[in-house]
């Protein structure tokens, strides 16, 4: 089991491109939908990110840029003087709702000097909320392998009228995200969750993997080190210096996050979700849920169908 493709699957973004038509100097796009993460990639020319608080971080052909929301920020052409999106002139907010997004997509003229292809991915699940945690607000990726064929690729994609081009654009934005984000884990200014480390240690790496297989599997510290072939003082050692937390709380806190992503269909009981996550009986399974995200599963549950935000009692790690 992969648990970073784990963690990732499902995200799946919704696409548009701003060419010639919003992209003229002078500019300003804002985007104000509120989405969890924004992946911008500028097929021509350059800009300034600017988030709503922090760093404004310039960025041309080449980079891919991945701004944690929810916060509005903003893709400009000027370099601003100070901090806040509430600087730039002439701004056009960008919605990827009703027919925002469309709009801009059938206007698009790509004879000019900036093309920005930009993707939202609205992140409500919180199994990939796991590694959202783990971002700063802007973060800028380079190209380093010379993937200037990509990009070509990408826009002309952008132009294509054949059936379904939409759906291939969102596709390959989707393996760009993923790229990004594990390139941005391997270099020396990120602070990766703790879990992402331990996948490469010999000791931690073979009992987190275990527990990703197999959540529902009754593990205890002993099985979990005969994986790692060391003893349970090692494994407990070693797995808490890197993730945070030992093996079995680990194991909780891991079935409680599936979990809650579980309660959201309807069409599974508290028993039944319950069982998935290893739970014999409803009753041990909701004092768990309960210890852990401070309500019980049919609270949760009802929350989450009016719409209400879960991100509270998430691991650190």
């Amino acid at each position: 089991m992969d648990v970073f493709d784990e963690l990732l699957r499902g995200v799946r973004g919704r696409g548009a491109v701003f060419g010639r038509s919003v992209l003229w100097p002078p500019w300003s796009l804002r985007f104000t939908d509120g989405a969890h993460l924004t992946l911008c990639v500028p097929l021509r020319g350059a800009g300034w990110i600017v988030p709503e608080t922090g760093e404004a971080r310039h960025v041309t052909l080449g980079d891919t840029v991945i701004v944690r929301g929810p916060a509005p920020f903003c893709f400009t052409d000027t370099a601003p003087s100070g901090t806040g999106t509430e600087r730039a002139a002439g701004v056009r907010e960008v919605r990827w709702g009703g027919e925002g997004p469309d709009h801009v997509a059938r206007e698009v003229e790509l004879d000019c000097s900036t093309v920005l292809l930009a993707a939202a991915y609205d992140v409500r699940e919180q199994v990939p909320q796991r590694i959202l945690r783990a971002l700063p607000p802007v973060l800028v990726v380079s190209d380093e392998q010379d993937c200037s064929p990509m990009w070509d690729y990408l826009e002309t994609q952008i132009g294509v009228g054949r059936p379904g081009h939409q759906t291939v654009l969102d596709r390959l934005l989707d393996w760009l995200l993923v790229c990004t984000l594990r390139d941005w884990f391997d270099r020396a200014e990120a602070e990766p969750p703790g879990w992402y480390g331990a996948l490469g240690d010999d000791v931690a790496g073979p009992a987190l993997r275990a527990i990703h297989e197999d959540p529902a599997h009754p593990w205890t510290t002993a099985e979990l080190a005969g994986r790692a072939g060391v003893s349970r003082t090692t494994l407990a050692k070693r797995f808490t210096e890197l993730v945070g937390t030992g093996p079995v709380a680990y194991l909780t806190e891991w079935r409680m996050t599936l979990a809650a992503d579980l309660l959201t269909r309807p069409e599974l009981t508290v028993a039944a979700v319950a069982r998935r996550v290893g739970y014999a009986d409803a009753f041990g399974f909701s004092a768990a849920f309960k210890r852990l995200r401070g309500e019980s599963p049919s609270a949760y549950r009802q929350g989450a169908a009016a719409g209400g935000t879960r991100n509270r009692a998430i691991p650190a790690g």
